[in-house]
């Protein structure tokens, strides 16, 4: 069951007096005002105390009974075998096969998302959020259904506010990135398994580890270079066996001896990928490239050139530290500027239900929600992810699906009077005109719905 906290309504724990700098804490670097939840009175300090130590999402406890990544490994397995059971004892799939791993996605999606809804420490979360997008697994291909969650938990989580190179060592070697990208199936010619079974290379990792994950194609690699990285990665695959996360590591796979990437020699074995992953991890464009995508997200469209340089500069005087990243974002003039980013579909929903939580016991249907809005949870249709861009998310349909959608999801509310959501809700971002319309609301769900749709309540 979906569980959500209960809405104080009697209770305006800040109002209009919550000020611009306030609002654009909560709303541009976290997930949007909780009415139940106190605005700080030292919005940048606020935000710096969620750099520091573990991910609360980790100790909360909200994850605690989610299964592991091995976990989901052998979940689809067993699932793979009672469908080809059936099957050839001719039993027709429908009503008889009740397979575990969308099981588990929709109990990982679930906590993951009420977490969104519900955690004191939202820019935190966002930078959770933030680095699954940047390293993308799709729920669409590669029998990843049950693995994303273990994925996020497991590879992202623990590493945003630490180093680059720790994230990327673990999200190159989850096996839901080596099952979406296709690692588990690439053969080193020369190798054992290779000569004895005519199997080759799948490229996939080894491009995209370098091409979205790391350098960008601003370092120039050749075709050269994304072989032989993806030689390096062979042996590189999963056992449900090896709990936490499932990954291991075949030697008769792996493509016997050294490779050259990028100009750098590395040797064969396990090492070698590990050192050629680091190399990447920390090479100049890629502070560049991540630093273009991070002021991207909470700054601006078109990244200013000058916050795009201090961003790359805090990871590269620090080797890649990405609390230290996000901090010198908390630096940046532009990124205080309000109403400069449009709320993707799965940020407004949460954000939505931030400012007015449902009732005790209610469960909105929040994935088909997400699939109605045009972004489904974990199922971005290519390995770049969502898109962080305004032209993308604001055709007519798209903003029409979010109005029809707030105006049901408001009849399920019963908060405080909407007026009042809305100043806790955008303290002083909320627009005179915005107030005076949710005021002449015919009724509490028109009032909500004018503010769910406003401008200000779209963007962040």
């Amino acid at each position: 069951m979906l569980r959500f906290a209960t809405f104080r309504k009697a209770e305006l724990v800040y109002g209009p007096s919550m000020d611009n700098i306030t609002a654009q804490a909560m709303i541009r670097f976290g997930l949007g005002a909780r009415p139940d939840q106190t605005a700080p009175a030292d919005a940048r300090g606020w935000l710096h105390s969620q750099l520091q130590g573990a991910d609360p999402g980790l100790s909360s406890g909200r994850f605690d009974d989610l299964p592991t990544g091995a976990d989901a490994l052998t979940a689809f397995r067993s699932d793979a075998m009672t469908r080809k059971q059936l099957q050839l004892a001719g039993t027709p799939l429908r009503g008889n096969f009740m397979p575990e791993t969308p099981k588990m996605y929709q109990a990982d999606a679930k906590a993951q998302l009420l977490w969104a809804v519900d955690t004191p420490s939202p820019f935190r979360e966002r930078l959770v959020w933030f680095w699954a997008n940047h390293f993308s697994i799709s729920v669409r291909q590669g029998g990843t259904l049950g693995l994303v969650g273990p994925f996020i938990r497991e590879a992202i989580r623990p590493h945003v506010t630490g180093k680059f190179t720790d994230m990327v060592l673990a999200v190159e070697s989850h096996p839901a990135m080596l099952r979406y990208l296709s690692n588990v199936g690439s053969v080193g010619p020369n190798s054992p398994a290779g000569l004895r079974m005519k199997r080759g290379l799948n490229e996939n990792l080894g491009r995209e580890c370098m091409e979205l994950h790391t350098v960008s194609l601003a370092a120039g690699y050749t075709q050269t270079d994304v072989t032989n990285m993806a030689k390096l990665l062979t042996g590189w695959s999963v056992d449900p066996n090896n709990q936490p996360t499932g990954f291991a590591f075949r030697p008769f796979a792996h493509e016997p001896g050294g490779q050259t990437v990028l100009g750098r020699r590395f040797g064969g074995g396990q090492q070698g990928a590990i050192d050629a992953l680091t190399y990447l991890s920390t090479y100049p464009t890629t502070y560049q490239a991540l630093a273009r995508k991070l002021v991207r997200h909470f700054v601006a469209d078109d990244p200013p050139a000058d916050a795009v340089r201090t961003i790359a500069t805090a990871l590269s005087t620090t080797q890649g530290d990405l609390g230290a990243a996000a901090a010198a974002l908390l630096t940046l003039p532009e990124a205080w500027q309000p109403g400069q980013k449009v709320k993707t579909p799965v940020e407004y929903v949460v954000s939505v239900l931030r400012a007015a939580p449902p009732q005790p016991g209610d469960e909105p249907p929040l994935l088909p929600v997400l699939n109605k809005l045009g972004q489904p949870l974990w199922a971005a249709p290519l390995p770049n992810g969502w898109s962080d861009k305004a032209a993308d998310w604001v055709g007519s349909d798209a903003v029409l699906s979010r109005i029809d959608w707030s105006y049901n999801y408001a009849e399920r509310v019963q908060a405080a009077q909407p007026i009042d959501v809305a100043s806790q809700t955008l303290g002083a971002h909320l627009r005179p005109q915005t107030a005076s319309a949710i005021k002449s609301a015919g009724s509490p769900q028109e009032g909500l719905t004018l503010l769910f749709a406003s401008p200000e309540f779209q963007r962040r």
